[in-house]
């Protein structure tokens, strides 16, 4: 974990967040290690947050159904690290504006989180916590990769109302969140979990509520 600001460098509703990142380890957010040989392949993503119309969010997008790779599913912006990126910072910065078109002028990155792996695709992912001190307009830029992207208030994903567990026939088991048009599972859902009790904002929910992914999904689309 990388600080890159102190809290006083953020607003007050973002500093209690960072502060609370300080010497935190992967843990908080996943049990699952990177391959001890350093075998997986190095990414990041931008959990970028800013100040809307509705307070607090958090920029998210959908992938396209077409893509190879974790299709239609919600994610931060972020990808692969390319030879000539200069850092997980910089991997973050180029794939939002690749993906969402946000500038990267108006981006403050506040920490780098602790590698998390993930066994699906064998990346090792930096996540970069960042305030969007300037909010640029965003919009998915290849169709074909991003299907849409969202700014979603932080009070919207702390209602109760809009939060439940599922579960997959491997036997994963985790925490859910439902967004306008989105189903936000997985690796994200994970980190957002993390993000809200960090950032103090966590309210208690039905952690008992578990529904089928398939069937949860399928309710998005309707």
């Amino acid at each position: 974990m990388t600080a890159l600001v102190t809290p006083d460098d953020v607003p007050a509703w973002m500093g209690g967040l960072v502060e609370a990142t300080a010497g935190i380890d992967a843990r908080a957010f996943t049990r699952i290690k990177p391959p001890p040989d350093g075998s997986g392949r190095p990414a990041a993503v931008l959990m970028l947050f800013g100040e809307g119309h509705d307070g607090p969010d958090v920029l998210l997008l959908r992938r396209a159904d077409t893509l190879g790779s974790h299709p239609g599913q919600v994610a931060f912006p972020g990808g692969a690290a390319d030879p000539t990126d200069d850092g997980p910072v910089d991997t973050a910065l180029r794939e939002a504006f690749e993906e969402t078109g946000v500038l990267r002028e108006g981006v403050r990155p506040v920490v780098t989180l602790p590698q998390l792996y993930v066994p699906v695709s064998g990346f090792v992912v930096t996540p970069v916590l960042a305030h969007w001190d300037a909010p640029s307009p965003v919009a998915p830029v290849d169709p074909a990769e991003t299907a849409a992207v969202a700014r979603v208030p932080i009070a919207h994903l702390s209602d109760p109302a809009n939060r439940f567990r599922v579960s997959h026939p491997s036997g994963y088991v985790g925490p859910a969140f439902s967004a306008p048009g989105m189903l936000v599972w997985g690796f994200t859902a994970g980190l957002l979990d993390g993000l809200l009790t960090l950032g103090g904002w966590a309210r208690p929910w039905d952690t008992s509520d578990v529904r089928d992914l398939d069937l949860a999904l399928r309710a998005v689309e309707v």
